[in-house]
């Protein structure tokens, strides 16, 4: 619980933060007709959605496991973290498009110091906001707080290069804060295709990293019980995993013995492995005394 109230939280404060940016930096950017301001208005245009869809997706994860879900509703956050993603792509390509049209036509910038004011306001909230949500996500581990804390930090970086095309249009290098939009709009679309492919993996069920399971089968090698596993699987829970596997013990052992294995091992699975949600053990007698 809570993660969800932090993650509401950090969802809230960017959607005031985004849409307070938004409006200064389209009025700013229109006026101007900076093609840098323009493209950094579409972003927070963006940001504000992904903040929508953060506070959206992150209510619906929050909700226990019922009838119809029984492994919860974690996955929701990555539905909406692709929906983010998507929608920053078109933001890209859009912008791109626009700068380019405008460089065709020749469209002169009208330099206006609140370009500089705003960009500065701009540096200062979204260096704060990253703050903010980078710390919950070290803590939480939320793809959807992790999709807003790198969006806020890119947004820093961004906006540093708005101001200095800024600055060059004071001096008549319009050419410059062309090539500033495009660069701000492809940075949009890297950062967003990154985060289409981790939601992405997740919604297919991409397996359990290579370092977290060898942190599971260092477990079931504590255990001389064990003679060998085998079937390892496991499936994304949201931002965490139910893996599976089937164990060997000695055949002379009881059902209960046997099966008393399996519970501990799962215990202790669970309780040292963070990223993982549930653990399913099948046991199989074996007539070899023998750890393979």
């Amino acid at each position: 619980m809570d993660r969800y109230k932090s993650t509401k939280r950090a969802s809230i404060l960017g959607i005031l933060g985004n849409v307070f940016l938004l409006i200064i930096k389209a009025i700013v950017g229109f006026i101007s007709n900076s093609q840098s301001m323009i493209a950094d208005a579409f972003n927070s245009f963006g940001d504000v959605f992904s903040s929508i869809m953060t506070y959206i997706g992150n209510k619906i994860s929050s909700k226990e496991p019922d009838e119809d879900h029984n492994l919860g509703h974690g996955k929701a956050e990555y539905i909406f973290s692709f929906l983010i993603s998507i929608v920053m792509i078109l933001t890209s390509i859009t912008v791109i498009k626009n700068a380019i049209v405008t460089y065709i036509d020749k469209t002169p910038i009208k330099f206006n110091y609140y370009l500089i004011i705003v960009c500065i306001i701009t540096i200062i909230i979204k260096f704060c906001l990253f703050l903010y949500t980078n710390k919950i996500y070290k803590k939480d581990k939320n793809i959807l707080v992790k999709a807003n804390s790198k969006d806020h930090r890119n947004d820093c970086l961004i906006t540093i290069l708005t101001l200095v095309s800024s600055i060059c249009g004071l001096y008549g290098y319009s050419l410059i804060d062309i090539i500033i939009g495009i660069i701000i709009s492809i940075w949009i679309g890297y950062t967003a295709i990154k985060l289409f492919i981790e939601s992405y993996d997740v919604l297919m069920d991409k397996s359990i990293d290579d370092s977290t399971k060898d942190r599971v089968v260092e477990i079931i090698n504590r255990h001389d019980e064990v003679i060998k596993f085998n079937h390892f699987n496991s499936t994304p829970v949201g931002y965490r995993y139910q893996i599976s596997f089937t164990i060997f013990v000695d055949g002379d052992l009881s059902t209960f013995e046997s099966h008393e294995i399996a519970n501990k091992l799962e215990r202790e699975i669970e309780k040292e492995i963070d990223e993982v949600y549930l653990t399913v053990i099948h046991v199989n007698p074996s007539i070899k005394n023998k750890k393979k």
